[in-house]
Order: structure tokens, then C-alpha cells, then sequence
């Protein structure tokens, strides 16, 4: 898919989740065919009764040729892997941070996943924008 133009389209949906953390792997959603989402902020508390926890979160980037899309990255280039939002973060215990509150648009097949560190609970929320040509 190309990159949406956002001044031209159908619809865009708001919509939240939220999700409570424990230490495994969690995707939250992969961006459906034809859709472009704009994450506008995530929160995570940690709700543990004891411990403090850490927070893991990146984009797990579907695989495309850049040139395609007006980027600056050189010929031929192409971006796909993980990229963290973050990485390691402290989260004490009865501890609310802002992970994110600058949008990021996420394209077709790009998931957003997670890890709580094992011993906490943190309760991830995010709020984001569907939107389709």
C-alpha cells in the first residue's frame, strides 16, 4: 500500500485500548489492509501492589521499499524489523508515566507489541485514530 493521503479520506475512527501487562510478549493490533493509524498517546501505570516493573514497546514495521513513499532514505532502501518506542523503562510501583504524546502513524501490516517485565502488572492505554482512503 501506498502512504494514505489524510487530507483525502473516507474516515477516520477513534478508538482506545487498553491492556493489562505480565510478562509475555503482547501485540496490541497489526494495522489492517488499506488502513493507516495515528497513535496520539500511550500511558502505562503500574498497578503491582509491590513491585516496580519495565516497559518495552516498538513497531513491529511490515517490510516496504521506502523510495515508494517520498521518503529521504536512499535507493532502494528498505525499513523492517522492530523499532522501540521503548526500551527498558522503570515504571515504579503506584507510578503512572506518559510513553507517548507526540502522534506516530503506523502503515498497513505494522504491529504495535509490548513486554512487561515478569514480577509486575502494568496497565498499557492507547489512544488512536483509524484512518482509511
Amino acid at each position: 500500500m501506498t502512504n494514505p493521503n489524510v487530507v483525502q479520506v473516507a474516515s477516520i475512527h477513534g478508538s482506545s485500548i487498553g491492556s493489562n501487562m505480565t510478562g509475555s510478549t503482547q501485540t496490541f493490533f497489526t494495522v489492517a489492509s488499506g488502513k493507516l493509524v495515528k497513535i496520539n498517546s500511550i500511558t502505562c501505570a503500574n498497578v503491582h501492589t509491590t513491585n516496580a516493573g519495565t516497559l518495552d514497546l516498538f513497531v513491529d514495521k511490515a517490510e516496504r521499499d521506502t523510495t515508494a513513499e517520498g521518503s529521504e532514505f536512499a535507493a532502494n532502501e528498505t525499513v523492517d524489523g522492530n523499532f522501540y518506542i521503548c526500551k527498558n523503562i522503570s515504571v515504579d510501583q503506584g507510578s503512572t508515566l506518559v510513553i507517548l504524546d507526540t502522534p506516530i502513524y503506523l502503515m498497513e501490516g505494522d504491529a504495535l507489541e509490548g513486554l512487561a517485565s515478569a514480577a509486575s502488572t502494568l496497565d498499557l492505554y492507547i489512544s488512536y485514530e483509524v484512518i482509511s482512503q
